[in-house]
């Protein structure tokens, strides 16, 4: 056993000079990243810092002005919807009395025409009527006077021939 012991202590020189190795390996890599990593953060704080910092400037600046757009576009939708509410307003009122004066001309409409009716069924009790009764009366008295001289003319020997009935005069009878 005392042969292995000086290949043991090789051995184990040997894995803590490969460990050194890769140690010193991962310190020069780790190096050469934080290098790289410290080019771009100064990178970024050349390029996109001050792009940031104008940003807020702008948006500093702009702050008042868009506040102030936004109370405009606030007193202007208070404005069109108190317009809107007085076109309504307006709107309802004119179908309001569009109504009424509608009710209004139906109800005169019905009244004329009822007293176009009943004009017309007292002009028909008045006059014609009367017109009827006189035009049968004098009708009577017609036919009367034709039958009383047609009895003197068959007598006389002339012979007159019935008279057609008028459609008006079968209306009378």
């Amino acid at each position: 056993m005392n042969n292995l012991t000086p290949i043991f202590v090789a051995l184990t020189g040997a894995a803590v000079l490969l460990q050194a190795g890769v140690l010193v390996a991962m310190y020069i890599t780790m190096r050469g990243t934080s290098a790289r990593v410290d080019s771009i953060a100064s990178e970024v704080q050349t390029r996109v810092l001050p792009t940031v910092e104008q940003a807020q400037a702008m948006l500093a600046e702009l702050r008042p002005r868009l506040q102030v757009i936004a109370e405009n576009v606030e007193q202007s939708t208070n404005t069109v919807r108190g317009q809107i509410e007085r076109v309504d307003a307006t709107v309802n009122d004119a179908v309001d009395r569009a109504r009424l004066q509608i009710i209004r001309a139906d109800e005169l409409l019905s009244r004329t025409l009822d007293r176009v009716e009943q004009t017309s069924e007292m002009v028909h009790k008045t006059v014609a009527s009367p017109v009827r009764q006189v035009s049968g009366l004098m009708r009577g008295i017609t036919v009367g006077i034709e039958s009383l001289f047609s009895g003197q003319a068959k007598t006389n020997g002339m012979h007159r021939e019935p008279r057609n009935p008028v459609p008006q005069d079968e209306m009378f009878i």
